[in-house]
């Protein structure tokens, strides 16, 4: 099992490499780099391919899948916002457990183990997830027809979203790089927690 959850990590972090596409209006024009999502104008110092950190997309995909580009952002935050909630969730319970015995240190020295020690906890987490996913089916089928934004699911209960125009798009690109690093510190952690055999911080 641990095997399985290894390879998993691995794989989520070779999605923090997928092209950013991230929007912040309908009014860009589709001819704009990935549809003129945020993300394109990285500053990070990458000499890779022609145009360097800027519209970062050494494969093309683009251009020669532009109909998946709206998709490709919505799993890439998807998977980054997990990755951030995964990242908090692997670190926090190193130092701090919700009560409850089967919780305990003394129960599950390694957060790691707690995958294969509490089989129940994992059936109601997968049992969450699978409900979040299938509520949103809906808009992911329809997202190419509906005026809606990759990753915009309308939930804002604490009303963060900026009104000016520039300071949501720089809330997007905030968040777009913070889901990429998650992705890249999750799998670090799980990779660390497996070869090691230590907590935080991973180290032999």
């Amino acid at each position: 099992m641990k095997s399985i959850v290894a390879v998993a990590s691995l794989f989520t972090t070779a999605l923090a490499f997928a092209p950013a596409q991230q929007g912040t209006t309908t009014s860009l024009a589709l001819k704009d780099f990935c549809n003129g999502y945020a993300g394109g104008d990285s500053v990070e110092p990458m000499f890779v391919g022609e145009t360097g950190s800027k519209n970062f997309d050494p494969l093309g995909l683009t251009e020669s899948c532009a109909d998946w580009v709206p998709w490709f952002r919505e799993s890439e935050l998807k998977h980054g916002r997990i990755a951030m909630l995964a990242t908090v969730g692997a670190i926090v319970p190193e130092f701090v457990r919700i009560p409850g015995e089967q919780f305990s240190f003394e129960a599950i020295p390694k957060v790691i183990d707690a995958h294969d020690a509490l089989p129940d906890s994992m059936i109601q987490i997968f049992a969450a997830i699978s409900y979040l996913e299938a509520t949103s089916f809906g808009a992911l089928a329809n997202m190419n027809e509906f005026d809606r934004m990759p990753g915009d699911y309308g939930f804002d209960p604490l009303s963060l979203k900026p009104k000016d125009e520039a300071k949501y798009r720089e809330l997007q690109l905030k968040e777009l790089k913070n889901g990429r690093l998650a992705m890249v510190a999750i799998g670090g952690i799980v990779a660390g927690s497996l070869v090691t055999g230590n907590g935080f911080p991973y180290l032999p």
